[in-house]
């Protein structure tokens, strides 16, 4: 099912705070011709389709006739179901996160795309947060990794646990940074504002023996969402909130750029050793249009999925296991 012409004809599914967005930069695409929108909120997909200037679809079903591909931007529990629908009628799908509302969902929907091979891709839009793209030079192979996700109180997205709101995006770049199967998971949390868990730390430990604690809440005073990477002979620190990346390496001192030097020479196993500090520039741009690109290509035969259906899918997994893990621990 891929499509070589220039320009693939696209439609939104859900037209809510996220799919508003979706919306806008379809809109604006080069390669995605936004045939329309459907939601069941026909007041609201009118509106956003007046502002976008394309068509809203009486129902679901007349819309997919008319497209080469979708994003679902639905509630969770509905994933499962348009995603199938869509597939089976020969369609591309890309689904915000988490893929499916449970492993089953999620591999239901793996076993329709690869019979009628659809691309499928999921939403995990933190893969492409600039302050990330630095990394890419550096061959990674953590040994421990620090992440916290903090946020005040608000009301949207509450209808499920931090583990699945929050944390399932730091989850996923834990599981894209690792390449190793899962050993132990240990997890806690606590229920403040819902009767959801609201706050949640999971402490994962790979079969390779990295190790990573992840911290999320979304009852916090004020917004965190930083990353620290350790292995051997080099330390990452990011702040996805200002922008900020800082990688610490050690070298040897003769192989050492003079004006990258932070320390005075340490002896380490008979060498003479330096730290050296970068601070590398920060390019921003939008992270949901760079996603959205990558769809469209991807269909287009011109690149892969950055987050496939199956990295979306162990994400969703992972994020389960913590989370009954939590609730193990309540009971």
């Amino acid at each position: 099912m891929v499509n070589m012409s220039k320009s693939t004809k696209i439609g939104v599914i859900g037209v809510g705070h996220l799919g508003y967005h979706h919306t806008k930069h379809y809109a604006q695409l080069k390669g995605a011709d936004l045939v329309g929108i459907y939601d069941s909120n026909q007041k609201a997909a009118k509106e956003t389709a007046r502002r976008f200037n394309t068509k809203p679809f009486k129902s679901m079903a007349s819309m997919i006739k008319e497209v080469d591909a979708v994003s679902i931007v639905t509630p969770t529990e509905s994933h499962k179901d348009i995603a199938e629908t869509c597939i089976k009628n020969g369609k591309h799908v890309f689904i915000e996160k988490p893929i499916a509302k449970t492993v089953e969902e999620a591999d239901r929907i793996l076993e329709v795309g690869n019979k009628y091979n659809a691309i499928i891709q999921v939403g995990h839009i933190e893969r492409l947060n600039p302050a990330l793209i630095p990394l890419s030079s550096f061959d990674l192979t953590p040994k421990y990794i620090e992440v916290q996700r903090l946020a005040p109180y608000m009301s949207r997205g509450t209808d499920v646990p931090v583990v699945l709101d929050l944390m399932i995006h730091d989850i996923d770049l834990i599981l894209a940074f690792v390449k190793s199967p899962v050993e132990e998971i240990q997890a806690n949390g606590v229920s403040i504002m819902t009767e959801s868990v609201d706050i949640a730390n999971a402490r994962i430990r790979f079969k390779n023996g990295t190790i990573a604690n992840i911290t999320s809440s979304r009852v916090a005073k004020d917004r965190v969402r930083k990353l620290k990477v350790f292995q051997q002979d080099l330390y990452i620190t990011i702040d996805f909130l200002i922008g900020l990346t800082e990688i610490y390496k050690v070298m040897d001192s003769n192989q050492a750029d003079p004006k990258a030097v932070m320390s005075a020479p340490l002896l380490s196993n008979g060498k003479s050793r330096q730290i050296l500090y970068e601070k590398p520039e920060i390019k921003q741009h939008d992270a949901l249009k760079m996603e959205l690109e990558n769809f469209i290509e991807s269909i287009q035969g011109k690149a892969t999925p950055i987050v496939d259906g199956a990295a979306g899918r162990n994400a969703l997994d992972l994020a389960i296991q913590i989370h009954d893990k939590i609730l193990e621990g309540l009971k």
